[in-house]
């Protein structure tokens, strides 16, 4: 017998979370055991007012669903909705199950990060103890890449693209003046760094900003900090730190901590970091400072949104589908990493017990010895066309189609023959995903 599935967004967007979105929708309509595809506006705080929406009808056609994929921001809104544990108040699973019963859901699909995922894993045991046939299946999302178990999540790659972009566009944009010059670029990331450590993608044989990496892993010494800053300001005449917004002195205190105030999770409020830095650096050498706070810019940038970003995003929406499908209940869609040269990932289930309210940070083996700078900055999906190409062969294989891989192999082995002939480096570049 046929039952309904339910999808909801939450958290803060990416450029990727409608393409998630998109996946759950189409590989639900292929399922021969879901029927209405209810979409929940404003995430958990709207699925308890009952203000859904048909997504099957709305999204019935492959034309719509890839507009779906490419739409900015969050297509069904979110929340920033934290529900008490089932300890302190059941209210609100106790209306969520009433709910689910009443529109007859056997699937819901939660798409989000770290807080989204806590709701997965409390809605998920508890729906288990109340014996509800609901299959609870997390699908990941995050420009912060802090998701355990997950090779990188979905949004990231995207995300760093525009930041090691802009990086590069104020780096030229700095160097003109005759002066000394500091600027400083605060970028998202509370409690881990794999935004800020993106920024080093930047670098290129022509100039190595950012000069500077600051991320929340290390301890932050305004000694230390201010003595690499005149190091570097000895030997260029303009020198760009990238920083996280999140760090921390030697004491724990975040150093744009805004005293108590917390937010609806319980996350301390951050207030400038950047500007902090900026009026610290200003008082004590008194060079030209600048402050650019990248902002919602780095989440919502879908200008230059990363290609295999998007489809892997949409895959993990229809691996959490696959999952829900297959009895799963309490796990998240993840992706691993099976290759680097040539890229290759593969899909499976995480246990949402050791993914919730669990941060995945920058390791310290990928940190410089002083604390400023990454060691072997990740490259996150995305950046590489070679990916992308990569990507597109890994599937034609895997549907059979030996043929066109026999010719692309060819190919290559004629490309990498003329450019140890010649002097010479031939693109070898085609659109990856014509084929979908």
């Amino acid at each position: 017998m046929k039952k309904n599935c339910l999808v909801a967004q939450s958290g803060g967007p990416t450029v990727a979370i409608n393409a998630s979105l998109a996946g759950v929708i189409s590989r639900a309509l292929e399922s021969e055991e879901i029927d209405i595809i209810y979409g929940g506006r404003n995430g958990i705080q709207g699925i308890l007012k009952e203000d859904f929406i048909q997504l099957s009808d709305i999204f019935a056609t492959r034309e719509e669903r890839n507009k779906l994929i490419k739409t900015p921001a969050m297509y069904l809104g979110s929340c920033r909705y934290k529900m008490k544990k089932p300890s302190e108040d059941e209210s609100d699973y106790k209306r969520l199950c009433e709910i689910f019963q009443k529109y007859d859901i056997g699937y819901f699909f939660y798409i989000g990060g770290n807080d989204s995922m806590d709701t997965v894993l409390r809605l998920s045991e508890y729906a288990k103890e109340k014996g509800l046939d609901v299959k609870v299946v997390g699908v990941p999302k995050t420009i912060d890449n802090d998701l355990a178990l997950i090779d990188h999540t979905p949004g990231f790659g995207s995300a760093a693209k525009y930041i090691a972009t802009s990086i590069l566009e104020m780096a030229h944009d700095t160097y003109i003046y005759d002066m000394k010059t500091v600027l400083i670029v605060e970028i998202m990331g509370r409690n881990a760094g794999w935004l800020t450590a993106s920024a080093a993608l930047a670098r290129n044989e022509n100039q190595n900003a950012p000069h500077i990496i600051c991320l929340p892993e290390i301890p932050f010494s305004k000694a230390a900090f201010m003595k690499k800053v005149q190091d570097c300001l000895a030997d260029s005449k303009y020198v760009i730190v990238a920083v996280s917004e999140g760090i921390r002195d030697e004491s724990g205190q975040y150093v744009s901590s805004s005293g108590d105030q917390v937010d609806q999770f319980g996350h301390t409020m951050l207030c400038g970091t950047g500007e902090v830095l900026r009026n610290l650096i200003s008082k004590e050498i008194g060079c030209k400072v600048r402050n650019v706070e990248l902002n919602v810019l780095q989440r919502s940038a879908s200008h230059i949104s990363s290609k295999t970003d998007l489809k892997e995003s949409e895959n993990l929406g229809q691996k959490a589908v696959e999952l829900a499908l297959e009895g799963k209940n309490g796990v998240m869609a993840i992706l691993e990493r099976v290759s680097n040269d040539p890229y290759a990932i593969c899909y499976g289930a995480g246990d949402i017990r050791k993914i919730a309210n669990v941060e995945k940070k920058v390791p310290r083996s990928m940190i410089s010895e002083d604390g400023f700078d990454v060691m072997n900055g990740p490259v996150p999906a995305g950046l590489s066309r070679m990916n992308d190409m990569y990507r597109y062969l890994i599937y034609l294989k895997s549907k059979g189609y030996e043929r066109l891989m026999q010719l692309h192999q060819l190919a290559q082995e004629e490309k990498n023959a003329v450019e140890k002939e010649l002097p010479v480096r031939i693109l070898f570049d085609f659109d990856p995903y014509s084929g979908y």
